[in-house]
């Protein structure tokens, strides 16, 4: 059966563009409504309890707005929320995420990772069951980077006061001797570009958004809910923050023009 009504996405800004990118690049007969919180961001800073009334805001905007999943491509609200919206909301799909370091720890060739993150995905309950887990045995070196979030809210510039940030930021990875680098933020992967001009070819990036496109691809056909439309899906994008703003920057990152619309209130 196809099913017509659109995918959610949501996140405190821009970086959940990076999940909607394979998203997009995997499913691109689904129609998308994207939710940014630029007036609350960052996410990364702030208490598990206020990111749960935050997220829960949305998800019942994302609901009146026929949605027939939702994608929380946002790591600090994966880490605060998940649980309490599946919860709350039970008859609903929400796809979650967590930062990839199975991947890595399976991949690692020196015994050692690192991972790019933030404050409240790091100390979350979330991040500790994943090293639990999957990292048994090998080296993690957790680096805490907000300011890397609000170098992709301002569109990945690539000036040099960019690519000093990121390089201070990889620098403590590199002297630790890691090969793989898990992004535990989904604002990260749009500074990709920047980081392999530092690395190299030594150090790999795990980015996590393409498997969990997989995984709505795979909750979708689960429930006989594919969109069997013969033409790309239209995007639909809502932002508390300023309209113009992001749609700049989301044109700039997507490399599309986007037109956002005010989130209501």
């Amino acid at each position: 059966m196809s099913d017509p009504r659109p995918i959610g996405l949501l996140d405190s800004g821009v970086g959940g563009l990076s999940v909607l990118r394979e998203v997009r690049r995997l499913l691109p007969f689904e129609r998308l409504c994207y939710v940014a919180d630029q007036a609350h961001l960052p996410y990364g800073t702030r208490s598990a309890s206020e990111l749960q009334q935050l997220v829960e805001r949305i998800v019942r905007f994302l609901i009146a707005q026929d949605c027939k999943a939702i994608v929380l491509a946002c790591n600090a609200a994966n880490t605060a929320a998940l649980h309490y919206l599946r919860a709350q909301f039970p008859d609903l799909p929400i796809i979650g995420m967590e930062p990839a370091v199975k991947p890595a720890a399976e991949r690692t060739r020196t015994g050692s990772i690192g991972v790019l993150t933030t404050q409240t995905t790091a100390q979350g309950a979330l991040y500790a069951n994943v090293l639990t887990r999957f990292a048994d045995g090998v080296r993690v070196i957790t680096q805490i980077c907000p300011q890397l979030v609000w170098l992709v809210e301002q569109g990945a510039p690539e000036d040099e006061a960019a690519r000093r940030s990121v390089a201070e930021c990889l620098a403590p990875l590199q002297a630790a001797n890691v090969d793989h680098i898990v992004l535990g933020c989904t604002h990260f992967p749009f500074l990709i570009p920047h980081m392999q001009a530092i690395l190299g070819e030594s150090i790999s990036l795990v980015d996590p958004a393409p498997a969990v496109a997989r995984q709505v691809r795979r909750v979708l056909e689960a429930r006989e809910a594919l969109s069997e439309a013969a033409s790309q899906g239209e995007a639909h994008f809502f932002t508390s923050g300023a309209p113009e703003q992001f749609s700049r920057v989301a044109s700039r990152l997507l490399g599309t023009p986007i037109q956002a619309l005010p989130l209501p209130v």
